[in-house]
């Protein structure tokens, strides 16, 4: 049985027990209601979602070709080539991992991803054995889990999809979680790296 049969099977028994626990109570209703509701919810946070996204990924567009991306790489550069010692300075692995890290400076989650993967497919060209996960590999995982955000434009836009009255109020508290995070995660990256050497 593979990962995704244990998915579908924990989502079964979810619906399933919630069916069963409504029929017995006598209210089978609410689930049908509930489930249109849930339906309606989700299509109107959906297209609410695309306006914003299209407004965040147009300025971040806008970045790019000013010049702006560019210049977050060229500051990110020294502390990168620092955190990943193992990467030559001119690998395609160096800018596959700038990317990552300035995509996610700039909370475009949905970008993170591809980023990352790619990043992780560039490192696996330098990994002398294929089946283990390189010190720098272990690093940008770390780095890509807490995420420093400078802008979280992905969660303003699902506050602003979801009616917040203020969606940017979020940004000072997630600046400050987000570098704790990140400082804490590459210390305890660098002691299990002199731990387990």
């Amino acid at each position: 049985m593979g990962d995704k049969d244990v998915i579908n099977l924990i989502w079964l028994l979810l619906m399933a027990s919630g069916i069963i626990y409504a029929g017995i109570n006598g209210r089978i209703e609410v689930v049908t209601a509930s489930a249109i509701s849930a339906a309606r919810n989700a299509v109107e946070l959906s297209i609410n979602l695309i306006g914003v996204m299209c407004l965040w990924l147009g300025i971040m567009k806008i970045a790019e070709l000013s010049g702006l991306i560019k210049l977050i790489s060229y500051v990110l550069s020294p502390i990168v080539v620092c955190l990943f010692p193992s990467v030559p300075k001119h690998h395609p692995a160096m800018g596959a991992i700038i990317m990552t890290i300035s995509a996610n400076m700039l909370g475009l989650g949905n970008a993170v991803t591809p980023l990352g993967i790619k990043a992780m497919q560039q490192l696996q060209t330098l990994n002398p054995r294929k089946d283990t996960a390189t010190p720098a590999m272990c690093t940008l995982l770390a780095l890509c889990t807490t995420g420093f955000t400078l802008v979280p434009a992905t969660i303003i836009a699902l506050r602003s999809a979801a009616g917040s009255t203020n969606p940017t109020e979020i940004v000072g508290s997630t600046l400050i979680v987000s570098l704790i995070a990140t400082l804490l995660v590459l210390i305890v990256d660098r002691a299990c790296r002199a731990f387990w050497k």
